[in-house]
């Protein structure tokens, strides 16, 4: 679990450091910033639905896994938890909630192979370092986010805990079943969810992003079939 508690401390020192520096940012330049972070993360999302290999594979995950997001209503119960938070704590100057910094930044730090590969390393070798070289690149991005999406930020750090030390501790039950094609399925799904994420942080579109979260795992089963 060493690997990814660094990742949920790096989260937690690189967006208190973003919070401090948010104060010095103008409104101006806070929006545009949010505009840059949102075509960043179309690149990553675009960058990642290459690795997919059977598109099939992709828009049947998309489909089934959305009706699942849509009956568990995810993005509702992540919502809700951001919402919580919200009560406690105040938007920065109305600027952005709360909850929608805590909703985007934790997709974006846990939808992606590195979650996925460097916990399954981390849990199965004891070998920490993609999950470190995520860390600083979470660490990077989480001054970012912070600086424009404000405190939420913050407490996505819960999320990449859960999420990441649930896969450490599965490593050894799921690693038969990632092989490559599987993982690179996983990933072509999950950069399609960065990529919605990206058109809404552009405030092109209003997904609800979580809802399409199961289907970075159906890859699992489908590629049995495949």
């Amino acid at each position: 679990m060493l690997g990814t508690i660094v990742n949920t401390v790096a989260v937690i020192i690189g967006g208190s450091l973003g919070l401090i520096l948010s104060s010095r940012f103008p409104k101006k330049l806070s929006d545009a910033l949010m505009k840059a972070l949102g075509l960043c993360t179309l690149l990553i999302g675009i960058t990642g639905i290459l690795k997919g290999e059977n598109q099939l594979i992709t828009i049947i995950s998309m489909a089934v896994g959305t009706i699942i997001g849509e009956l568990l209503d995810l993005d509702g119960r992540l919502n809700r938890a951001g919402l919580f938070i919200q009560s406690k704590f105040k938007g920065r100057d109305g600027r952005v909630s709360v909850a929608e910094g805590f909703v985007n930044a934790s997709l974006l730090f846990c939808v992606g192979a590195m979650s996925i590969v460097g916990s399954l390393q981390s849990g199965l070798t004891g070998n920490n370092e993609m999950i470190f070289t995520k860390s600083l690149l979470d660490f990077t991005s989480s001054i970012i986010f912070a600086s424009t999406l404000g405190i939420g930020v913050l407490f996505s750090a819960a999320p990449v805990f859960i999420y990441q030390g649930a896969i450490v501790l599965l490593a050894q039950w799921l690693a038969p079943y990632l092989t490559d094609s599987v993982v690179a399925e996983m990933t072509c799904a999950g950069s399609l969810i960065i990529i919605g994420l990206a058109l809404n942080m552009l405030g092109i579109t209003k997904l609800k992003v979580m809802n399409y979260v199961p289907a970075i795992f159906l890859p699992i089963i489908l590629c049995l079939f495949m």
